[in-house]
């Protein structure tokens, strides 16, 4: 048995990491120290002031361990690569993994090509970015292919191959048969490297002195082609957000949150130019401060990110900004320096992306209450009307057919009134013959709830710990596609299998639009305008769809089949004679056992079994 009291007197006063581990060995918190010992006594001294959230995650403490770095740098990276591959649950973490992608200059190469990547390396190429659309890097990268007719093929140079279309497009020189010097391709090379830094203004003046001596020469074809490539490089020119930060790399990052939730705004200055900006999601920030959160933030960040500024600007003042600046110098091997204007251009910034993260926060709450308006609200709601407290899972049902043929039925569950898809059933009726939907609905919820108890019992009898799985969990309201006659169908069967759930029919009206619902024998009217009711459509709606799904994709599957395959001794010949006889398939079941006899392909026998097959239920 691991001795937390023991143990503690073992930890050393080394710089390392620490991991609090649960019962199950399931890692609940990761962290660093430049001194173990005083680092981990702090979490089990009861002098020591604790957040509600350390607090709970002690209460789980079962065991922790340790490992000693040579400093805390090792450690801080130590700590990063254990977060990003085990995302501890006390650990405040990034919601968003994402990568950016960059432009790519192979400047190592005899004649260099501009590439689209995701990743940086230390390589002889040069890199523009991040940018944080794909669509916009693709676009640039097709406009330089216009502009300067660099190649995008990775052939090998020379070749024996004839050029590619690109040449036959005029976006390429042809450098794989020897067409260009490399010297001239340098050139445009070169124009290419300006045009990425921002220096537009060479390449606007050649495109209109183009265009105007296309015009003149009343080649207006050419003139369109360079008009348009005109257009195509001002809208990239709008896009670059002047600055006057001195033409250095920067991050901008400011955080801004509550209680509940917290965001990262990081604008990306390239050049001194504003290249585009990108919001973060912080989880676990629950009595966590601002500063602590950044500090989250950066380390989980720049553990991730292939390109490195030189300066990161920050909302607010956080601690171990002289290692952060050791780890980041290393990684990019010149200087990083981190700052907190307080004045001048770059504090103004600073506040615009304050302003930014702020503006995202608001508006990801308004999305949040309104979402919870529709899902626990609307399921509150519901329960207010029926009487009925606590509900979260809610499963409805559905029987699909046409005239009894492939009948099926569907188990759709919303919990919290949101889909759960994963939990979804669907059943082929195996019992029923013909279009009964009462007995097709006994069937699908025996076999709903039978094999729930089965799978219930079979994991008691193993004694897992969690006794109740997807299909295990039975729901804390039954909603059934119709009123009295579906829901005393619901009621009959729980009785059986000695099961208490409540039971809820939705009502329609001779529309087939929901007009209330029926609850312990009597039916209640819901207002059509509130969040419950437009809830009760979107689970009957579901379920309705998935079972017609369901019913379509057997039907699909037996398309040679019909109704009529399905009764026995009629086969091929029999179909056929009674689709030539009768209009229609109703006209076939409404027909009488003498009308059906007259046909001559019918015998006696042949018309009771077809008669009995619409008629029996």
């Amino acid at each position: 048995m691991f001795d937390i009291a023991e143990e503690l007197k073992k930890l050393p006063d080394s710089p390392g990491v620490y991991i609090m581990r649960d019962a199950k060995d399931a890692i609940l918190y990761v962290g660093k120290a430049i001194n173990l010992n005083r680092r981990v006594h702090s979490y089990f001294r009861a002098s020591t002031k604790k957040t509600a959230k350390i607090q709970k995650m002690v209460s789980l403490i079962d065991h922790f361990e340790y490992i000693l770095t040579d400093s805390e740098l090792e450690a801080l990276v130590l700590e990063n690569n254990l977060i990003k591959e085990h995302r501890p649950r006390y650990n405040t973490l990034l919601k968003d993994d994402k990568t950016y992608p960059y432009i790519k200059v192979t400047l190592g190469e005899a004649y260099p090509r501009v590439l689209f990547s995701r990743t940086m390396k230390k390589d002889k190429s040069r890199y523009f970015g991040p940018f944080t659309s794909a669509g916009a890097v693709k676009d640039t990268i097709d406009l330089l292919t216009k502009l300067y007719r660099i190649r995008t093929c990775n052939r090998k140079i020379p070749s024996e191959e004839r050029p590619c279309l690109n040449h036959h497009m005029h976006q390429c020189d042809a450098p794989c048969r020897g067409n260009i010097p490399p010297e001239v391709y340098g050139e445009n090379v070169k124009k290419a490297l300006d045009f990425l830094s921002g220096n537009y203004g060479p390449i606007l003046k050649e495109l209109e002195e183009k265009m105007q001596a296309a015009s003149e020469e009343m080649d207006y074809e050419e003139a369109i082609r360079w008009r348009d490539l005109l257009g195509s490089v001002r809208a990239v020119a709008q896009k670059q957000k002047i600055t006057d930060l001195g033409g250095e790399d920067k991050d901008v990052i400011a955080l801004a949150g509550d209680d509940k939730a917290m965001v990262a705004q990081v604008f990306f200055v390239r050049d001194g130019r504003l290249i585009g900006r990108e919001h973060y999601y912080m989880k676990n920030t629950e009595d966590e401060s601002i500063q602590e959160a950044l500090s989250s933030f950066v380390k989980q960040y720049y553990a991730g990110t292939p390109y490195l500024p030189r300066t990161v600007l920050l909302s607010h003042e956080i601690d171990d900004i002289p290692l952060l600046e050791e780890w980041l110098s290393g990684r990019k091997g010149s200087r990083v320096y981190f700052a907190v204007p307080k004045i001048g251009r770059k504090e103004k910034l600073v506040e615009l992306a304050l302003k930014n993260a702020a503006l995202v926060l608001a508006q990801d709450k308004d999305r949040i209450r309104r979402e919870q308006e529709r899902t626990t609200g609307a399921v509150e709601q519901i329960g207010k009307l029926i009487g009925l407290e606590g509900i979260s899972r809610m499963e409805a049902f559905d029987i699909s057919n046409t005239s009894g043929f492939e009948s099926v039925g569907s188990m759709v569950v919303f919990v919290d009134g949101k889909p759960r898809r994963s939990d979804y059933r669907k059943f082929k009726i195996k019992s029923v013959e013909g279009p009964d939907d009462y007995a097709s609905m006994r069937e699908v919820l025996t076999r709903r709830f039978t094999h729930g108890l089965s799978e219930r019992q079979e994991r008691e009898d193993k004694k897992l710990d969690d006794a109740y799985g997807s299909f295990t969990r039975f729901p804390d309201l039954l909603l059934m596609d119709g009123g009295r006659g579906q829901v005393n169908i619901a009621l009959e069967v729980l009785q059986e299998l000695g099961l208490d759930i409540p039971v809820c029919g939705m009502v329609k009206d001779d529309h087939h639009r929901t007009r209330g619902l029926f609850y312990q024998n009597k039916e209640m009217p819901i207002d059509p305008h509130s969040e419950g009711f437009l809830l009760i459509t979107r689970i009957q709606d579901e379920a309705h769809r998935f079972a017609i799904e369901y019913h379509r994709s057997l039907r699909s599957k037996a398309s040679v089949t019909s109704v009529l395959d399905g009764i026995k001794g009629v086969g091929p010949a029999r179909r056929k004679a009674l689709m030539r006889h009768f209009d229609s398939l109703d006209a076939i079941r409404a027909a009488g056992i003498e009308e059906l006899s007259a046909i001559p392909e019918i015998s006696a026998s042949c018309a009771e079994q077809i008669y009995a097959f619409f008629h029996k239920n």
